[in-house]
């Protein structure tokens, strides 16, 4: 379990929980009332599978591809280290996969096709991030797609899920939540620059440099709360997501530490520090949400 657990990496996972919560929230404020709770549960659930396939899938082709050699400064990945035969990781992609569009069909039953089709969509993303005879996270494009599919994609497609509409709040916030999500890629890839150059994978912040990737980080992570405030001006409030703001002093050490550091030890306690930024600015703005409610 502890293996498979490994495979999942849960530090990633903020990332698909949060734009569901607040997509959801925001729903939740437009009306009232939470419109669909087994929507709000299939999708966080839908959200999550697809967070661990595309893990699992990346686990496996950059394991294939050999970009996850020895001497990488991450966790261990278990398909490169052998603790997992690349087919047992293969079917386990699969199998997080296919339960995510069963939870689509429920979705589409719910809101209509267009949700099965970002869901089928988000899939192919996670298989084409390192996999395929072209993988996008290999020509510096994995960015793009986590703000894409993370942010603007997973928010609005939660709030559509409940009201079957989309709003400038929930776009607004989709931008916040896309920027904290594609920071955690920034972490992730700068940590592994070295390596990842050696393996001619050549992720966005292999191309342009670590001083322009640690300001891209700390753009990312100061962007996302100026957003914020930014959205509630134009929308006139809610001002209780302001309590997203809270998240804000927990953002101060992983941008101190990812520019002043180059250490896989604590790179990777900053790609957990950045995840947990994520977490708290989606619980305090969707708290801040339903207040207004």
């Amino acid at each position: 379990m502890r293996i498979w657990l490994n495979a999942a990496r849960p530090r990633t996972l903020p990332a698909a929980i949060a734009p569901v919560l607040v997509g959801t929230a925001a729903a939740v404020y437009m009306a009232g009332h939470l419109p669909r709770l087994g929507g709000f549960l299939a999708a966080l659930v839908a959200s999550v599978l697809i967070q661990i396939g595309t893990n699992l899938a990346n686990d496996y082709s950059d394991a294939r591809r050999g970009a996850d050699s020895t001497d990488r400064l991450g966790p261990v990945r278990v398909t490169s280290a052998g603790l997992v035969t690349p087919r047992r990781v293969l079917v386990a992609t699969w199998l997080a996969f296919g339960l995510s569009l069963v939870l689509g069909l429920y979705l589409a039953w719910l809101a209509g096709p267009v949700i099965l089709v970002v869901g089928v969509l988000s899939i192919a993303a996670g298989v084409l991030y390192t996999g395929g005879p072209k993988p996008y996270g290999y020509a510096g494009l994995g960015e793009v797609f986590v703000f894409l599919f993370f942010g603007l994609v997973a928010v609005n497609g939660a709030f559509y899920v409940q009201l079957e509409e989309l709003e400038i709040l929930p776009l607004g916030l989709s931008i916040s939540v896309g920027f904290l999500a594609t920071a955690i890629l920034v972490v992730n890839n700068v940590r592994d620059m070295d390596t990842d150059r050696r393996a001619n994978k050549i992720t966005l912040a292999v191309r342009i440099g670590r001083a322009w990737a640690r300001r891209l980080y700390s753009g990312l992570m100061i962007g996302s709360f100026v957003v914020l405030v930014a959205t509630l001006v134009i929308e006139s409030g809610p001002w209780w997501s302001l309590l997203g703001l809270l998240a804000l002093p927990l953002a101060r050490g992983p941008i101190v530490a990812v520019n002043t550091h180059t250490d896989g030890p604590t790179l990777n306690k900053c790609l957990a520090q950045t995840g947990a930024v994520l977490g708290v600015f989606a619980l305090f703005t969707s708290i801040g949400l339903v207040i207004a409610a």
